[in-house]
């Protein structure tokens, strides 16, 4: 398979070094073209140097990077052309309506007649839910709007890569809503990479998660293997009274590798089965629990982590992430 046509974001050993100290240390990073990549990480973790490396706004120390598989030292002003980027606190004309700024943003990417270019823009206005404040000056915008704008302005090239620097980080959670659903609404047209430390939002909205700590990357999987845990796929069932031979039972399939049971206290317990076949799971381990008259299923399902989780038993000490 060629990395060229399925990866976006493809980097090898990537490292920056500020003054001796290692602001980047050896990124790995592979991110696939058509999906929403959430770059994880509390501040300081290298988010933000990563970005301006990949723009071309940062020359790195050692190793290398490619965006469409060109250089993103020798190819920079080419791969430019098609990226868009929104930087964490975007800045504005404050005079100036967004449809303006949209004007004017336009006509550094976009060769064409003038009715076309205002085509453009009115579908970007639509995009991002600013078309009933398109003739609105800046100035009177919520922080919710103006990201949302920063997002348009970054779109408005149709851009094959859009890179995003903690774009819901100051907002309100109806700003972050309304934030995270123009990202949904961009996944069929292009590539979305971002940085966040905002760990509710990275489970809404990413495809495939990297975390960064001190520099260095620790972990970058599909979000639904990250959520998976890392003690393999375990089954939940939550049961009131007393069984009869059922745990061990249970134990002795082929399919079941271990049944932890959590006293719930009145007769109720959990048990936590650890199995190594989902597809047996799902279809025997609800009946071989309910042929057992003496216990009632409260509650089964599989177990299902919480990024937070996750985030804190790879990251461990960065207790100020949220």
């Amino acid at each position: 398979m060629n990395d060229n046509n399925t990866l976006v974001i493809n980097t090898q050993k990537l490292t920056k070094t500020f003054k001796g100290v290692n602001a980047l240390q050896a990124l790995d990073l592979k991110v696939p073209k058509n999906s929403i990549f959430g770059f994880l990480g509390p501040n300081g973790a290298g988010k933000t140097t990563t970005i301006k490396l990949l723009l071309g706004l940062a020359r790195p120390t050692s190793g290398s990077a490619t965006i469409f598989g060109l250089d993103v030292v020798n190819d920079s002003t080419e791969i430019r052309k098609r990226v868009g980027y929104l930087a964490q606190d975007p800045r504005y004309y404050e005079d100036m309506t967004a449809r303006e700024t949209l004007r004017f943003t336009a006509r550094f990417f976009y060769i064409g007649s003038k009715a076309a270019i205002e085509d453009r823009i009115n579908n970007t206005l639509e995009l991002v839910g600013l078309s009933d404040k398109a003739d609105r000056p800046i100035k009177g915008f919520s922080g919710g709007e103006r990201q949302r704008l920063g997002i348009a302005q970054a779109q408005i090239n149709y851009p094959d890569l859009l890179i995003l620097d903690e774009p819901a980080a100051a907002l309100d959670p109806m700003g972050r809503h309304d934030v995270l659903e123009v990202m949904e609404r961009l996944r069929k047209h292009t590539t979305i990479f971002y940085s966040t430390h905002i760990l509710s939002d990275v489970q809404r909205v990413s495809d495939t998660v990297a975390i960064m700590k001190h520099g260095q990357l620790v972990a970058q999987a599909p979000i639904e293997k990250l959520l998976a845990g890392s003690d393999g796929i375990m089954y939940n069932v939550s049961v009131k009274g007393h069984p009869n031979g059922t745990q061990a039972h249970i134990a002795n399939q082929p399919w079941v590798s271990a049944v932890n049971v959590l006293p719930d206290g009145e007769g109720s317990s959990t048990w936590q089965v650890s199995v190594t076949d989902e597809t047996a799971a799902e279809s025997q381990l609800l009946r071989l629990v309910l042929q057992d008259s003496a216990l009632t299923v409260t509650e089964f399902g599989r177990k299902k982590y919480d990024l937070e989780e996750v985030f804190m038993s790879i990251v461990g000490e960065e207790k100020h992430v949220h």
